[in-house]
């Protein structure tokens, strides 16, 4: 492999530091400086990398993503694209005439916000001739027609899951709705991918991603969960085939039916990944709670309107033992809570675990003040996913109404999480939200919708949400390259030093030079991983 030299713009280094040129030598970094110096140090014969006037970054890493189950709903009938009812219906119609042979219409997309209350119904999709299953954007409902419920036995007498629930009419029959674990009850009917189907929607999916200048990631949810098959063999195949050339860290699914006598079987998920160049099962993940918009999320004091204050799937009184336990085995903790209580019941979990294993707590929707300081007081990383935090249909009309004025306020507090010290890591949740990392730093530095996103055009979508809580943007793009490559525990990446694997982003120009508005418009023109290009613009 030849010396790549980059040069002609700047280097992201760190904070307020940049660099003129960095040279690249059999995969490592191995000079960074001025332009001179490091032309200097390039072997007869090297490859230049003009930037162009762009910005080289490490790199970037999403730290809580699901490629697999991306990847196969870009393959079935996918609505992320497109916003509204009607739009929707136009979209699965045309997906069902085209495949006239699926005995199922399945993938998913929708948007809550989309619909009167963030509920859409049965009857919508009864001018199918066939069962439905669309998985909300979320991942935490679907929606189904008639014929699907017929199919899966689901009437006004079935009860609701412990985890879940399925929405109904006044009269209590099935609307078409299913909140959490209640989709299992239909979802596991759909035609189940066969392992082809499964590694080339990882292969696709790593494309996109290579596209988005993301090197490396975690997988959130590594096993079986409302519906989808268990991507351990997948990664593994795709590791020891070459055919993933990311590096990853799989979060084992924590089944949050059972207890800690499912910890000696997670030990064997994590010791059939070892020696695996590209691919670990290191880390596990644990949901504590649902979300905002269907009052699943764990919150202390009563929804607004509704009453209820949600589900904690694993209960506080026996979390502490489990996560303890796995903190002795090695195993990093990742968490899901999205409300004030799912959030304070990981950090007190995590009291007296051992900080080396670089345990975090995903998406972080609302921290009661006091329990801000505690992420770093215990060495809790918080794993932001940037992008919601705006003012957006859903955060508007099916958010705020039910959590209050006060507890609104509580919000992805980023800026007060740096203040005290936090350490951060970023990730998107594709297919929940888009993957772009610039889109999230955009929000996480503007507090507004990227312009382009499905929401731009919202009334109030220009209207910084919580502004005080905005991170500078080298703030935001640490996070999204030394944080969540330091809680991959990938150490030589992340950061641009001699040394370090070059994995490497071209910008098409420096956001750092542009108005803070405009991050939203910078692309990715160049990727490179370990030194090879995996995608150009």
């Amino acid at each position: 492999m030849s010396d790549i030299l980059f040069r002609g713009g700047r280097v992201f280094l760190a904070a307020d530091a940049f660099a003129e040129a960095v040279l690249v030598r059999d995969g490592r970094i191995a000079a960074v400086g001025a332009d001179s110096d490091v032309v200097r140090r390039a072997a007869p014969g090297h490859e230049t990398v003009d930037l162009d006037g762009g910005l080289l970054t490490p790199g970037f890493t999403d730290s809580h993503i699901h490629p697999v189950q991306a990847g196969l709903e870009r393959a079935k009938c996918d609505l992320a694209e497109v916003y509204g009812l009607p739009e929707y219906l136009e979209r699965i119609g045309a997906y069902a005439r085209a495949h006239p042979g699926h005995e199922w219409i399945d993938g998913g997309g929708w948007d809550m916000a989309a619909f009167p209350g963030g509920l859409p119904h049965r009857s919508q999709l009864d001018f199918l001739d066939r069962p439905v299953y669309l998985i909300q954007r979320d991942h935490h409902a679907a929606w189904v027609n008639t014929r699907a419920l017929e199919l899966a036995g689901i009437t006004r007498d079935t009860p609701d899951p412990a985890d879940g629930r399925i929405e109904r009419d006044a009269d209590g029959t099935p609307s078409g709705v299913l909140h959490e674990g209640a989709m299992d009850l239909v979802g596991l009917l759909t035609p189940r991918p066969t392992a082809r189907d499964l590694s080339d929607a990882l292969v696709e999916a790593q494309a996109h991603l290579f596209s988005q200048g993301i090197t490396g990631w975690q997988d959130a949810i590594v096993g079986s969960y409302a519906g989808s098959e268990d991507q351990l063999p997948t990664y593994i195949a795709a590791a020891a085939s070459g055919r993933l050339k990311a590096r990853v860290v799989g979060a084992l699914w924590w089944d949050r039916a059972r207890g800690a006598e499912q910890i000696p079987e997670l030990m064997e998920r994590r010791e059939a990944a070892e020696g695996l160049e590209r691919f670990r099962a290191t880390s596990v993940k644990i949901m504590q709670d649902g979300i905002a918009e269907n009052f699943t999320a764990a919150v202390i004091e009563p929804y607004c309107r509704c009453g209820g204050t949600g589900l904690s799937y694993v209960d506080p009184a026996l979390l502490k033992e489990y996560v303890a336990e796995l903190d002795r085995h090695g195993f990093q903790v990742h968490f899901h809570a999205i409300g004030e209580r799912a959030v304070r019941e990981a950090l007190d979990s995590f009291e007296g675990t051992d900080p080396a294993n670089r345990h975090h707590i995903a998406h972080l929707q609302i921290i009661e003040p006091s329990d801000v300081p505690r992420f770093a007081a215990l060495g809790v990383t918080a794993n932001l996913q940037p992008l919601w935090a705006t003012h957006h249909a859903q955060m508007d009309e099916l958010t705020i109404p039910f959590l209050g004025d006060e507890r609104s306020a509580w919000q992805y507090p980023f800026a007060d999480l740096l203040r005290a010290g936090t350490r951060f890591c970023a990730g998107s949740d594709w297919p929940v939200s888009i993957a772009d990392p610039i889109q999230g730093m955009h929000v996480a530095v503007n507090r507004t919708e990227p312009g382009g996103s499905v929401h731009a055009d919202y009334p109030t979508a220009q209207t910084p949400f919580l502004p005080g809580q905005s991170l500078d943007l080298a703030t935001a793009l640490t996070a999204y390259t030394a944080g969540s490559a330091w809680i991959n525990h990938d150490d030589d990446a992340g950061t641009i030093t001699p040394g370090n694997r070059a994995d490497l982003v071209v910008l098409d120009r420096d956001p750092f030079a542009e108005p803070q508005a405009d991050i939203w418009r910078t692309r990715v023109a160049m990727t490179f991983v370990g030194g090879e290009q995996v995608y150009r613009r």
